[in-house]
Formats: C-alpha cells, sequence, structure tokens
C-alpha cells in the first residue's frame, strides 16, 4: 500500500533534510532520498517508513 501524498509532503531524509521519494516495489516499500549526495533508502515495514539512519540502504 502506498504511502498518503501529504505524508511524503511532511516526511524528510532524517541525514541531510531532503525530501523522500516513494520507491515502493511489490517486495521492497521504501523511501529514497532525493538529495544528490546522500540517496539513502529507508525501509518501509507495516506501513510505516523507519527513517533510521541505521536502517538505511546505502546507495549503489
Amino acid at each position: 500500500m502506498p504511502l498518503e501524498a501529504g505524508l511524503l509532503e511532511i516526511l524528510a531524509c532524517p541525514a541531510c533534510h531532503s525530501p523522500l521519494d516513494d520507491r515502493t516495489a511489490a517486495d521492497s516499500p521504501e523511501l529514497a532520498c532525493t538529495g544528490a549526495d546522500c540517496g539513502l533508502a529507508y525501509p518501509v515495514r507495516d506501513d510505516i517508513p523507519v527513517l533510521l539512519v541505521d536502517e538505511a540502504r546505502r546507495p549503489a
């Protein structure tokens, strides 16, 4: 289930404070940072974004 648009408008990357982009796929729901130098991807578990830098996936 995709996140509400209103929620995405207020969420920001905890590392660099850039907006987040919903890049949810069927098998791996996540929110990706749009910051050029950051690019962390935060998991979404049970429709709840886990915005912890330690839990984020680093860019490839």
